[in-house]
């Protein structure tokens, strides 16, 4: 072989070894980085209170604004769930800063004992700071034996520091099936 293609052997060789050198560090960098990102998840989510469904809110203002109303929608949803649920009563006024319980009917419509969470949501998102759960059955999962019919509360204050553009508050929970659940 000749000098020059020796040359461009050994030239081949660092330039392949220095390629494989920085698809390592890639590789090690991506694994370190999603390693971080669960403690990283987390604390975004403590901050901006996301998946902290399952503990009540705090109310701290108790004055209630008799001079306001806002109308709270109610709605209920399943999942893949063979259930039956909504609320007793779909729609309700309060005053901002009044205590206020709701109740939901919830049915379980197979033959076997079944397992849910409900998860809520809020329209406009924005209510959903303002909208302050002291008692809720989404606070924890809810089994149902089969045809077994429950009726769950639900307890809150809107705080009356709610932005005065906001009417109306859509509350709406939806069960999903969730572990523990017997065949």
């Amino acid at each position: 072989m000749s000098e020059r293609g020796s040359d461009e052997m050994d030239d081949r060789k660092r330039s392949n070894r220095s390629l494989l050198k920085r698809l390592v560090a890639v590789v090690v960098v991506m694994f370190g980085f999603g390693f971080a990102m669960i403690p990283f998840y987390n604390k975004i989510c403590e901050v901006t209170g996301l998946r902290n469904i399952a503990n009540p809110d705090d109310a701290v203002n108790t004055q209630v604004d008799a001079g306001r109303t806002v109308r709270i929608e109610l709605d209920g949803n399943l999942n893949k769930l063979p259930w039956r649920f909504s609320p007793m009563t779909p729609i309700v006024n309060v005053h901002p800063g009044e205590l206020t319980q709701v109740m939901y009917e919830i049915e379980n419509t197979s033959d076997r004992r079944m397992t849910g969470q409900a998860i809520p949501s809020y329209g406009p998102q924005l209510a959903g700071q303002y909208f302050k759960k002291l008692e809720c059955f989404c606070f924890a999962k809810q089994s149902l034996g089969p045809h077994e019919r429950r009726q769950l509360p639900v307890v809150f204050v809107v705080d009356p520091k709610l932005p005065a553009n906001v009417s109306t508050i859509s509350l709406s929970y939806t069960f999903f099936e969730v572990e523990g659940n017997e065949s």
